[in-house]
């Protein structure tokens, strides 16, 4: 899926921005990622509220193979096939996964009783730079010959 394709999919549905990501795009609309389009196919965000719908239509999780093992990723389920063709309805399962993604978003945002105990902690304030002076040692040259350096010679 190249852009131009995945900005004609989405025109129902309003303006998206598309980054590159992994092996294709992430979707976002508003500052807030509900899509991944990727070799594999479309995936839109999912929650509790919408997964219903995707098992509905037979589809599954996004899932990618590591050496050891097959990872499930349960938030970002695949779009039904038939949506490609009917753009009305897709904006439809847009608006729905942007949701999922907003409703998602909330969750993670810090509870107000860890926002009040971080701004009672108390400030450490950064350490003093210690700047290195060089002692500039006040050499005059000597006007006695005797403090010129002689070598030692080693008696036997």
């Amino acid at each position: 899926m190249d852009r131009e394709f995945l900005t004609d999919l989405f025109a129902d549905f309003g303006p998206v921005t598309l980054r590159r990501m992994f092996s294709g795009y992430g979707i976002s609309a508003d500052g807030t990622n509900f899509a991944l389009a990727l070799r594999a196919g479309l995936y839109f965000r999912a929650d509790e509220e919408t997964i219903p719908q995707f098992e509905a239509e037979g589809c599954g999780p996004f899932q990618y193979q590591t050496r050891a093992k097959t990872v499930t990723v349960n938030s970002y389920w695949q779009l039904p096939a038939r949506l490609f063709d009917d753009s009305e309805e897709l904006a439809v399962w847009a608006r729905s996964a942007l949701g999922a993604a907003q409703r998602a978003a909330l969750r993670k945002r810090p509870r107000k009783r860890a926002a009040e105990r971080a701004a009672k902690a108390p400030v450490k304030k950064p350490a003093a730079k210690k700047v290195a002076g060089k002692k500039m040692a006040a050499r005059k040259p000597s006007a006695n010959p005797s403090s010129v350096s002689k070598k030692r010679v080693k008696r036997k």
